[in-house]
């Protein structure tokens, strides 16, 4: 028999795209699906239960069903739509929801394999973070709510389970900013706003990973671990390279506004009240200061390598959202232009010389 692979948070698209793709693994048996709400996607031939991984009954489902892998992805920055409420309910299904999950797991014998949705944000975003953020390296602010705070409380209680059953192999994967045709994030909708808001004096360096990429890493840490490879530990997950606020702007073909950085507190609020997007405060870091991460454990250990680059999926993410209020090669090109005659500065004097 095959494995049994419990997820949870089928309900949001991209957790549907990933049961079905599962589903399709040789060494799969069963799939059982997890959510609050029953999903409008359909799940292929996964079995849908509605549960609310908060109340204990979830040890249940983990029994009835034999369950030897469990992939917790209902860990999120947003509710999905007006039923699953508002910042509190997402708190409470992200921290408390975890803390029951795995309480379920610590009982159920059957279970051999743990894989946790996380993200880069709990390296936070602050001036003086180093160039590239390792798995080891910790925040030099740790983040104080939001999101980033849930992943950082979340990553703690799977430390924890970890150390309690040690015949379990645990993954945690943390990514970076998803992106793609079908992504649903603050992110997302900061990047479809007709002017793009940016923190004055600032040029952020971001990564991206792409959603089609996101479901391979999970079937990836989901499967025994072929010759060579890990299939536990912590892993960041992120796309080649890097892309500055600027250059996604040229792409998208959007033009920016510089605000002044204590004024970004009042424009978030006029967002919000307005219904535009959510300008949470660890989104304002990321786009003052940025984040990059290290990847190497995910190749080398993981033996995952991406499809899309950074700039890749950022492509394919612009190139789904129609063309902005700029053409983007004609921007680029004038932007490239500009950049050719202007006076270098002393540091390619000196190099030249």
């Amino acid at each position: 028999m095959g494995k049994v692979v419990l997820v949870t948070g089928v309900a949001r698209r991209l957790c549907g795209r990933f049961v079905r793709r599962i589903q399709r693994a040789p060494d799969i048996d069963r799939v059982i699906g997890v959510d609050t709400v029953p999903p409008e996607q359909h799940l292929g031939r996964a079995e849908f239960v509605r549960a609310d991984i908060r109340h204990p009954m979830i040890a249940r489902v983990l029994a009835e069903h034999a369950v030897d892998t469990v992939v917790h992805m209902d860990i999120n920055g947003t509710p999905l739509g007006r039923a699953r409420g508002g910042r509190a309910m997402v708190k409470e299904i992200n921290v408390i929801g975890t803390m029951q999950l795995l309480g379920a797991c610590q009982k159920a014998p059957a279970v051999r394999r743990l894989v946790v949705k996380s993200t880069t944000n709990v390296y936070g975003s602050a001036p003086r973070d180093p160039a590239v953020f390792t798995e080891t390296m910790p925040p030099k602010s740790l983040p104080s709510g939001g999101f980033a705070k849930d992943a950082v409380d979340v990553e703690g209680y799977v430390r924890g389970f970890a150390r309690r059953r040690p015949d379990v192999a645990v993954a945690v994967l943390r990514f970076a900013n998803i992106l793609g045709p079908s992504a649903s994030s603050p992110l997302a909708e900061y990047f479809s706003l007709p002017v793009l808001p940016t923190v004055f004096g600032y040029d952020p360096r971001l990564q991206f990973v792409h959603e089609d990429d996101v479901v391979e890493v999970l079937l990836t840490a989901a499967q025994e671990p072929t010759r060579g490879t890990l299939n536990s530990g912590t892993f960041n997950i992120a796309g080649d390279g890097v892309l500055l606020l600027s250059q996604a702007a040229r792409r998208l073909g959007k033009p920016t506004v510089p605000v002044l950085l204590p004024a970004v507190t009042l424009l978030r609020s006029m967002l919000r009240t307005a219904g535009i997007t959510d300008f949470s405060p660890e989104q304002i870091r990321l786009l003052t200061h940025g984040r990059v991460v290290d990847t190497t454990q995910m190749r080398e250990t993981l033996g995952f390598i991406p499809k899309f680059t950074t700039a890749e999926t950022f492509h394919d993410f612009a190139v789904s959202r129609g063309p902005g209020l700029l053409p983007p090669e004609r921007l680029a090109h004038a932007v490239d232009r500009l950049a050719a005659v202007l006076p270098k500065t002393a540091s390619d004097v000196r190099e030249q010389v």
